[in-house]
Protein backbone atom coordinates (compact mmCIF):
# COMPACT_ATOMS: atom_id res chain seq x y z
CA UNK A 1 0.00 0.00 0.00
CA UNK A 2 2.82 2.59 0.79
CA UNK A 3 4.60 1.97 -2.25
CA UNK A 4 1.06 2.30 -4.58
CA UNK A 5 0.44 5.40 -2.29
CA UNK A 6 3.59 6.89 -2.75
CA UNK A 7 4.23 6.39 -6.15
CA UNK A 8 1.08 7.19 -7.93
CA UNK A 9 -1.74 8.26 -5.33
CA UNK A 10 0.11 11.83 -4.02
CA UNK A 11 1.49 12.60 -7.48
CA UNK A 12 -2.06 12.11 -8.82
CA UNK A 13 -3.54 14.33 -6.09
CA UNK A 14 -0.45 16.92 -6.39
CA UNK A 15 -1.67 17.68 -9.79
CA UNK A 16 -5.51 18.82 -7.80
CA UNK A 17 -6.59 22.63 -7.38
CA UNK A 18 -6.17 23.09 -3.30
CA UNK A 19 -4.41 19.50 -2.58
CA UNK A 20 -2.22 20.61 0.21
CA UNK A 21 -0.86 16.83 1.51
CA UNK A 22 -1.60 13.61 2.45
CA UNK A 23 -0.94 10.70 5.07
CA UNK A 24 -1.16 7.02 4.69
CA UNK A 25 -1.06 5.57 8.53
CA UNK A 26 -1.08 1.79 9.53
CA UNK A 27 -2.16 0.23 12.97
CA UNK A 28 0.44 -2.34 12.97
CA UNK A 29 -1.40 -4.52 15.33
CA UNK A 30 -4.50 -5.08 12.53
CA UNK A 31 -3.10 -4.44 9.43
CA UNK A 32 -5.59 -1.12 9.05
CA UNK A 33 -4.54 1.70 6.77
CA UNK A 34 -6.17 4.96 6.92
CA UNK A 35 -5.51 7.92 4.58
CA UNK A 36 -5.31 11.44 4.97
CA UNK A 37 -5.73 14.25 2.91
CA UNK A 38 -5.51 17.82 3.75
CA UNK A 39 -7.09 20.69 1.13
CA UNK A 40 -6.73 24.54 1.57
CA UNK A 41 -10.75 24.26 1.16
CA UNK A 42 -13.94 22.48 1.43
CA UNK A 43 -14.85 23.36 -2.01
CA UNK A 44 -11.50 22.22 -3.42
CA UNK A 45 -11.87 18.73 -1.31
CA UNK A 46 -15.75 18.41 -2.84
CA UNK A 47 -14.16 19.09 -6.59
CA UNK A 48 -11.41 16.76 -6.24
CA UNK A 49 -13.52 13.85 -5.21
CA UNK A 50 -16.25 14.72 -8.09
CA UNK A 51 -13.34 14.82 -11.06
CA UNK A 52 -13.04 10.92 -10.46
CA UNK A 53 -9.86 11.11 -8.65
CA UNK A 54 -11.06 9.56 -5.62
CA UNK A 55 -12.60 6.53 -7.57
CA UNK A 56 -9.38 6.12 -9.85
CA UNK A 57 -7.35 6.29 -6.77
CA UNK A 58 -9.42 3.35 -4.60
CA UNK A 59 -9.65 1.28 -7.80
CA UNK A 60 -5.19 1.19 -6.89
CA UNK A 61 -6.31 -0.63 -4.00
CA UNK A 62 -8.91 -3.12 -4.84
CA UNK A 63 -6.13 -6.19 -4.26
CA UNK A 64 -5.41 -5.27 -0.41
CA UNK A 65 -8.32 -4.23 0.77
CA UNK A 66 -10.57 -6.58 2.91
CA UNK A 67 -13.48 -4.73 2.56
CA UNK A 68 -15.11 -1.15 1.26
CA UNK A 69 -13.02 1.69 1.88
CA UNK A 70 -15.19 4.62 4.56
CA UNK A 71 -14.79 8.07 3.87
CA UNK A 72 -14.98 10.62 6.65
CA UNK A 73 -14.90 14.41 6.56
CA UNK A 74 -13.56 16.46 9.16
CA UNK A 75 -12.35 19.98 9.47
CA UNK A 76 -8.82 21.25 10.68
CA UNK A 77 -9.59 23.30 13.98
CA UNK A 78 -5.85 23.34 15.25
CA UNK A 79 -2.58 22.71 13.68
CA UNK A 80 0.91 23.77 15.19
Amino acid sequence: MARIYRDSVMPAAKQLKGFKDGLLLLDPDTGKCMSISMWETEDDMIAGEASGYLKEQIAKFATVFTGPPVREHYEIILQT
